[in-house]
């Protein structure tokens, strides 16, 4: 006999003796209300839901997985016997915030998806729109009324006449399907975008390629956000003009040589970007007008060919995906200065071949998920909140159909997420 019927066959067995009173029932239904709760808090229980992102052969359409993400130990169960069929070569994956909706960018269509996210974890494609040329990235604003999408090529440009890339701003609605982008032209490879959760700011990072003799750089671009339309507009040294040849051209904060990922802190004081040519990450200081200031003793180190760059929700850890050296990198972020330091013990933590995208789950904030791009795998981690270290999670590396390039992670239900005032 279960726990749970002996519970119930006692209550019958009293009720069939004697009338219980309000406050014995009340009593009862706590107790109960209590144990099943534990239960509920068992192995097998699902606090969140993993999808990753991947390509597939020989041009085919690529694929999202999907998993539950178990309570105690981080393991990731498949809850689909089928990947879901997502675009051609899907790059990037992102969430509302209330983890119903996703938005799946697929870089070979130029095309943004929208998936529902069933009670059950799986997902149902709803919709499917157009974006600019060869997308690179993109994010949703705090609020989750617009989604900003970089492109590669304006009208009239392509691989073979490279030309300068944009942003589109689509609305969200309601029912969170998105309506007709609005544009904003910025430089020639606009490659990552992050929103800030207060202020309204939005900060884009632009890879530059070599011109003349020269060597690539980086441009960090600043824009300040209209809450209502979406628009943006260039703060501080972000200037878009337009040369001789009617390009546009895009000028701004130094990133680097060729800056590959950007996150900016929960509490919108600092923003970061990976430099995969010179394995560095540059952090900048948001001050007044979103304005930016570099930080003291930036850059700092970082593993081989860093791809992605994520903050904790608390915003108290910073980790980094290495690409060519198959790790993640752990680093404490100092609260008054926002330099970065590495994680005792942490600072190099082994995941699968190639990691490209990093994801940590909502819902507890504990555990963290690289796509591994040359493997076919995802790794888990969990990382200790009082240090940020990490060690990895049950059974983890976890296989993954198709070629992995970016993963999200929603909560399962109502749970409690942390909260960061500025």
């Amino acid at each position: 006999m279960s726990l749970t019927e002996k519970i119930f066959g006692s209550m019958a067995k009293k009720q069939t003796r004697k009338p219980t009173t309000r406050a014995v029932r009340a009593a009862s239904a706590v107790l109960l209300s209590g144990m099943l709760g534990l239960t509920a808090c068992s192995r097998d229980y699902t606090v969140a839901y993993l999808y990753a992102t991947a390509s597939g052969a020989n041009n085919a359409p690529g694929v999202i997985n999907e998993y539950g993400i178990a309570y105690q130990s981080g393991a990731l169960v498949p809850i689909n016997g089928t990947p879901v069929t997502a675009g051609t070569n899907p790059v990037s994956i992102v969430a509302t915030s209330n983890g119903l909706f996703l938005y799946v960018l697929n870089q070979g269509d130029s095309t943004v998806q929208e998936f529902a996210v069933g009670t059950d974890g799986k997902l149902t494609s709803k919709n499917t729109y157009k974006t600019g040329t060869h997308p690179t990235s993109q994010a949703l604003d705090a609020a989750g009324k617009f989604l900003y999408v970089t492109y590669t090529y304006q009208p009239g440009y392509s691989a073979t006449n490279p030309g300068p890339g944009g942003i589109n701003i689509f609305p969200v609605s309601s029912d969170n399907s998105l309506g007709a982008p609005t544009n904003v032209n910025v430089g020639n490879n606009p490659v990552g975008i992050a929103t800030t959760n207060f202020n309204n700011y939005v900060y884009a990072i632009d890879a530059e390629p070599a011109l003349g003799s020269g060597s690539p750089f980086g441009v960090l671009l600043a824009f300040s956000q209209n809450a209502s339309s979406g628009a943006l507009t260039p703060v501080g040294s972000t200037k878009i003009t337009v040369d001789n040849s009617g390009r546009s051209v895009a000028t701004g904060y130094g990133a680097g040589t060729v800056p590959s990922a950007i996150a900016v802190d929960p509490r919108s004081r600092f923003v970061y970007v990976t430099d995969r040519a010179t394995n560095q990450l540059y952090g900048n200081l948001v001050i007044a007008g979103g304005l930016l200031q570099p930080m003291q003793n930036s850059p700092f180190a970082t593993g081989l060919l860093p791809v992605a760059v994520t903050v904790d929700p608390r915003g108290k850890y910073l980790y980094v995906s290495n690409f060519n050296s198959n790790t993640v990198g752990a680093y404490v972020i100092d609260q008054s200065t926002g330099a970065a330091t590495g994680a005792v013990g942490s600072n190099a933590t082994s995941v699968g071949t190639g990691p490209t995208c990093l994801a940590i789950e909502p819902a507890l904030g504990i555990y963290m998920y690289s796509s591994n791009n040359l493997d076919n795998t995802t790794t888990g981690m969990q990382l200790d909140p009082h240090n940020g270290t990490l060690k990895s999670t049950q059974n983890s590396p976890y296989p993954a159909g198709g070629t992995p390039t970016c993963i999200v992670a929603v909560a399962n239900g109502a749970h409690a997420t942390q909260v960061v005032q500025p």
